[in-house]
């Protein structure tokens, strides 16, 4: 078989699936399926500095191929996700990311200093939360804003960075470029589409917090327009994401310009995706005489 492992930032991954952040929580649950040693790595759930109880109910609504969410990154706070689910996740063999987020500049400066001292691998930085009602996503809308956090937080990671990009810009690929500039090591992208749906019956909306993150399959072929474009922009690694649910669409993501991958939606109705993705990786791979899945990274012929 072909060999699926990637380095991202120095980090090596057995494979290119990354389970996203929010989708997997801290890995517990769907341990119960399968070792998460399947997964290339695991972003963990959106973690704050102090314990968030997230948004009021109702905060998920379906949609067609996809499903909006407004949970508002409701989280224990990073010191009980360093006591309590840091020592167990390392026990999994597979690469651990800490998502941060963070309503003030101090807050995710002070989040990559605690990190910093933990055996977590990477930091992904989510400056692009579309459904929180204050912090992350005015630092992730301007390339001034994103290369003043990312510049701020740098001084105090002493891990790979990742920057988590919002495809609610109007241009992704200089966004990418202001965080690449200052220091970023890697970045990933797309975060969640702003969406919103109404109950036609009570002529209110459906989710309590007005709007929410749009994900699922709906959004897949803007992510994959995204990535291509950052790819082209930048020199450091791309993790894709959006919309990913088969292995057709990981070729096809990673085809686009992503050196490795996240999936997230897909997970709530599959949980068992990331095996079959894996599966189907090999299978392409073999059948298109590849040695190796970096072979497929921006490999799309235009």
């Amino acid at each position: 078989m072909a060999n699926l492992g990637v380095d991202i930032a120095g980090v090596h991954f057995n494979n290119p699936i990354i389970a996203a952040s929010g989708t997997i929580g801290f890995g517990h649950e769907y341990s119960e399926f399968y070792p998460l040693s399947v997964l290339g790595g695991i972003s963990c759930k959106g973690t704050t500095l102090k314990e968030r109880p997230g948004n009021p109910p109702p905060r998920i609504a379906e949609t067609p191929m996809g499903m909006l969410n407004a949970v508002g990154l409701q989280n224990p706070g990073v010191e009980h996700f360093i006591k309590n689910d840091l020592e167990w996740l390392k026990q999994q063999n597979t690469v651990i990311i800490a998502n941060v987020a963070g309503s003030t500049q101090e807050d995710y400066c002070k989040m990559a200093e605690i990190l910093s001292d933990t055996d977590i691998d990477m930091i992904e930085l989510n400056i692009s939360c579309p459904n929180v009602k204050e912090g992350g996503v005015q630092f992730g809308t301007s390339c001034e804003s994103v290369g003043t956090i990312t510049k701020a937080v740098r001084k105090y990671c002493q891990k790979p960075l990742i920057i988590k990009l919002s495809p609610n810009v109007a241009d992704i690929a200089e966004i990418a470029k202001a965080a690449e500039s200052e220091g970023a090591d890697a970045v990933s992208l797309i975060n969640t589409l702003t969406g919103m749906r109404i109950d036609i019956h009570t002529r209110k909306p459906i989710i309590k917090n007005i709007t929410g993150g749009m994900s699922g399959p709906a959004v897949f072929p803007v992510a994959v327009r995204m990535v291509y474009q950052v790819k082209n922009a930048v020199s450091i690694p791309v993790i894709g994401m959006g919309g990913i649910s088969t292995w057709e669409d990981a070729v096809e993501m990673m085809m686009a310009g992503a050196d490795a991958i996240q999936i997230g939606t897909v997970l709530f109705h599959d949980p068992y995706a990331p095996i079959k993705i894996a599966d189907g990786l090999n299978q392409y791979l073999d059948n298109h005489h590849m040695t190796s899945v970096t072979e497929l990274t921006k490999s799309v012929i235009v």
